[in-house]
This record gives structure tokens, C-alpha cells and sequence, in this order.
């Protein structure tokens, strides 16, 4: 312990790592809570300034290896395996045999795409409600990781059965008849895909560089790079998280009464969400999301005219440019302190409910440095 702020903290003592990750666990809602207040100490300060804000995602490695993603037939391997194991050692202290059998399987792995994805989502919302902590003993890892495959493939299930009973009422939302029958679905024997089993909440998420296992980590910005609303997210895309973003802003800079609202949230092309886009400008706020990604040569087949071609003439404007430039210089310094100049590319904890604690407590205490350094800036002056 060379660092004196650090050595006050502690009293001159140095806390055993299980201790502080005791202490973080025990306290993950308040710590979590800490980014309100600070944000409120920033409103004070004078540093909340969010006329324009900017949304961007970052990833984020979990506490756990891509290796230990497992599919079903594998974790019901291991959890014979470790069953049959501990049969064995009581069997040789107590002469008592027991077994075990796989539960049963349901669902299936391809149907109906759309129906599909939105019973996922909705399951997922409700696990992110749930927040419910990943085990520390591997065997219950492994079973819970096992139920999650079971209820994703189950959800599945529940979802083709809706879309037949949809299809075989034969009308669709406009009144118009449907002609075509439903493609038979055939349920597979086991249910596919694979999750990993250190930390269950985690995905193999897409980065510029290939794949890690973890998060995708949101921020709100606002003009002076000060952080108003960080979430996360297991998703590779940034697709769907405007909304729910700018959401979570306004709720923010509520409760830190912060009585300015945001005018304009720029954002990449990953989130171009027509729905969400206009959404967000019913409330008031004007949006600049170019649909073109700036590696992409022309436009994407069928994204022409609309409001496709709307935003490229806003983003060719001498304005609208402005604005949308201003992304990068407000949202992408915040992701490379934190990541490279502080060296935090990595959740300690596991579990989306840990990581959400924990990506909320980075986010404050780089608010708090923003706030720590202006104040010294104004002493000086």
C-alpha cells in the first residue's frame, strides 16, 4: 500500500481481497446508488451540461473464460460426472447408493424467428429484474446453467405455440387472411446453444478485435464528458439500447435535479432503430444517428428515401454535423480514461446484476475526477 489516500481509507491496515469482495457484495445497491449522488455533487459543480448528450457502448470482459462455455449435453456430462463422483465417496463412507437422470427436454432451436426473439427478450428483462447473484460453487453453477438452457429452449416452445395458435386463426393485425399454412416445427432432442458457466449472465459479445466473453457496457455523455447514465447489457450490438438509454438518462438527471433536459442525443449507426428514433423525438428530442457506418461504401440495400434519406441530408448540413462531430470528442474520451489511462477493462464480480453495480461505481468515481479537477482548475484561477 504506497498510496496514501488509499492507506486513510483503510486505517493503516491492509483488507484481504475476500474481505473487500465480501464488503462489495453485501453492498451492491448502495454502491451502485453512490453514481446519483455523485452526479448530483457534478450538478453543484456546474459540470452538468446536457443540451446535447451522446450514447455509446463499450465492452467490457466478465469474470470468466470464453473456454468455459459449455452446451447442454456437456454441463449434463459434468453434473453426472460430479454426481457420480460424490456417490462414490459416500457410498465408501456410508454404503448408501444414489442415482440421477436428466429432467426431461422440451422447445426447440429454429422457428419462428421473430416471435422467438421477443419471448427471448422478454425473458431476459425478467432475469435483469431478477438480479439474481451467479453461485460461487461450480456444482450449482453447472445446474443453474443447465435450467437457463432448459427455460431459454422452453420459452421457445411457449412462443411457436402462440405463433400457431396466431397462424391458425388465420388473420393477421390489418384484417387480411393468411393463405399459407404454418411450416411444420419439429422440437430438437435436447435443447441447443451454449452458456457459460462461470459467470451464466456473460455472452461471447463481438468486438472490433474478434470475441471476449462479457458485457456490453452503456454510457450517456453529456457536453463535458461528464457520465449521466450508465447500464449494462449482454448483447453484442448496440441495436434496441437507444430508448431504453435516453430513458435511463431522464431518470437520472431527475433524481440529481438536474432541472435542464436534453435537446439532441447523437449516436453511431449500431443504433439506428427506426421505432426507437421516433419515439425519442416525440418526447422532444431531436436525434442524429447516421444510418450509414463510415466504413460502409454507399447505402445498405433497401435503406433509401424515408427517414434514411432524412438523416443523411441532416448529417450533410453544416449543423447537423456539428452536432453529430461532437460524439466522438464527448463519449469516447470517457471509455479510454477509464479503460486504458485507469487500466479497468475487466468486471471483478460476476453476474449482469454485479457488473451493473460495478460499471455505475467506475462511471461515478470518473465523475468524481472530472469533478475534482475542475475544482482545482477554478481554485487556480
Amino acid at each position: 500500500m504506497e498510496d496514501v489516500a488509499y492507506r486513510v481509507i483503510a486505517a493503516n491496515l491492509a483488507p484481504d481481497h475476500s474481505t473487500i469482495a465480501e464488503f462489495r457484495k453485501r453492498h451492491e445497491a448502495a454502491l451502485a446508488g453512490l453514481f446519483g449522488e455523485v452526479l448530483s455533487l457534478c450538478r453543484e459543480g456546474g459540470l452538468v451540461k446536457v443540451g446535447v448528450i451522446a450514447i455509446d457502448g463499450t465492452k467490457m470482459h466478465a469474470n470468466a473464460s470464453q473456454h468455459s462455455s459449455r452446451d447442454y449435453e456437456q454441463i449434463a456430462r459434468e453434473i453426472l460426472e460430479e454426481a457420480a463422483a460424490v456417490d462414490a465417496a459416500e457410498d465408501e463412507l456410508y454404503g448408501d447408493k444414489r442415482g440421477d437422470e436428466l429432467p426431461e427436454q422440451l422447445t426447440s432451436e429454429h422457428g419462428r424467428r421473430a416471435w422467438f426473439r421477443e419471448a427471448k427478450r422478454r425473458l431476459e428483462e425478467q432475469r435483469a429484474k431478477e438480479a439474481k447473484p451467479i453461485p460461487r460453487s461450480r456444482p450449482k453453477r453447472l445446474k443453474e446453467s443447465k435450467r437457463r438452457l432448459e427455460e431459454e429452449l422452453w420459452t421457445e416452445q411457449r412462443a411457436n405455440a402462440a405463433y400457431e395458435a396466431w397462424r391458425a386463426r388465420g388473420v393477421m393485425a390489418n384484417g387480411r387472411k393468411l393463405n399459407t399454412p404454418a411450416k411444420p416445427y419439429v422440437s430438437p432432442e435436447m435443447p441447443a446453444g451454449k452458456v457459460n458457466v462461470t459467470d451464466p449472465d456473460s455472452r461471447n459479445v463481438k468486438t472490433p478485435r474478434g470475441y471476449m466473453q462479457g458485457y456490453n457496457a452503456q454510457a450517456v455523455v453529456g457536453e463535458n464528458q461528464i457520465v449521466i447514465a450508465a447500464e449494462v447489457n449482454a448483447d453484442s450490438p448496440d441495436f434496441g439500447h437507444l430508448e431504453p438509454m435516453v430513458t435511463a438518462a431522464e431518470h437520472e438527471l431527475e433524481k440529481a435535479g438536474v432541472t435542464e433536459t436534453p435537446e439532441v442525443v447523437v449516436a453511431d449507426p449500431g443504433y439506428w432503430h427506426q421505432v426507437q428514433m421516433e419515439n425519442v423525438v416525440a418526447r422532444g428530442i431531436q436525434v442524429i444517428i447516421p444510418p450509414d457506418a463510415s466504413k460502409r461504401r454507399g447505402a445498405r440495400p433497401g435503406w433509401d428515401g424515408g427517414l434514411y434519406a432524412f438523416m443523411r441530408r441532416v448529417v450533410a448540413t453544416e449543423i447537423g454535423g456539428a452536432l453529430y462531430r461532437k460524439r466522438q470528442g464527448m463519449i469516447e474520451p470517457v471509455f479510454g480514461q477509464v479503460k486504458f489511462n485507469r487500466k479497468i477493462d475487466r468486471f471483478q464480480r460476476r453476474g449482469r446484476s454485479a457488473a451493473r453495480s460495478e460499471w455505475r461505481l467506475i462511471a461515478a468515481t470518473h465523475n468524481l475526477l472530472k469533478l475534482h479537477n475542475h475544482q482545482i482548475a477554478a481554485a487556480r484561477a
